[in-house]
């Protein structure tokens, strides 16, 4: 097993999709709880404003680098990760093996419309899929002990936040083990995308770490200050770090 890397103060580990994927269905068959954070650029900016976030994101058993931009950071500050190990990708080859394998899942997100408009898309993607409940995200803080015991109460194996953060990291940290799920996995707008909402970018943009910009192309008005803001945000602490690295450190990294 790889040791971590710390990149921004953050301990990620270095896996492929596939090795990702493995831990995943291990813990499923193993019987034991395994809460997957992943971290792009943005949410990299927010973790040092937010320590609630951070300290979510932190306390999870797997944290992989969803965005190409962390892997590019990773590779410049000497904190080496294989690959980028996109949450939308993650989410869609566990419906995958869920459905061979006959594991039940929980999705948790989203509007109620677009929840409903996911779980056809799903049906007709994935029809062998064992489905043990949905809710969708809109709820108080007050209900989240509640839901969590529904969700335990479905029997599900794997639970899907469709949520923003902070909000679904801080539902995984408080209430994850609660609701008895073996594999917990914040999926942010995937719900959007396999709804039809919203459209992913294509292959090439992705690998170019544009994305984001497909995105805001999608949503200016929404979301292109923020990603501007935050993309900007994280040069500047890349480039500090980088500054900031002593040879000792990148010797340290370069030797687990």
């Amino acid at each position: 097993m790889s040791a971590r890397r710390t990149l921004f103060g953050v301990e990620l580990d270095p896996l492929t999709m596939d090795e990702t994927v493995a831990r995943c269905l291990d813990a499923v068959r193993e019987g034991r709880q395994l809460e997957i954070g992943v971290v792009n650029a943005a949410k990299l900016v927010n973790m040092r404003r937010d320590p609630r976030l951070a300290e979510a994101v932190s306390g999870c058993d797997v944290v992989v680098a969803d965005g190409q931009a962390v892997v590019w950071a990773g590779r410049v500050l000497r904190a080496p990760l294989p690959e980028r190990v996109a949450g939308i990708d993650l989410f869609l080859r566990l419906l995958g093996e869920a459905e061979s394998a006959g594991i039940s899942v929980y999705f948790l997100g989203a509007k109620q419309e677009v929840l409903a408009q996911m779980l056809r898309r799903v049906a007709d993607r994935f029809p062998g899929l064992k489905v043990a409940g949905s809710r969708n995200g809109y709820f108080d803080d007050s209900q989240q002990e509640a839901i969590a015991d529904a969700i335990a109460d479905s029997g599900a194996q794997m639970l899907f936040l469709g949520m923003t953060s902070p909000k679904k990291e801080i539902f995984t940290a408080a209430y994850g083990a609660r609701t008895g799920a073996r594999v917990v996995h914040g999926v942010g707008g995937s719900f959007d995308i396999l709804a039809g909402i919203t459209k992913r970018a294509p292959a090439a943009w992705q690998r170019m770490g544009l994305e984001w910009l497909y995105r805001a192309l999608q949503e200016p008005r929404r979301l292109g200050r923020r990603y501007l803001t935050t993309n900007a945000a994280f040069v500047l602490m890349t480039a500090r770090e980088f500054i900031r690295l002593s040879p000792q450190a990148a010797s340290a990294n370069r030797s687990h």
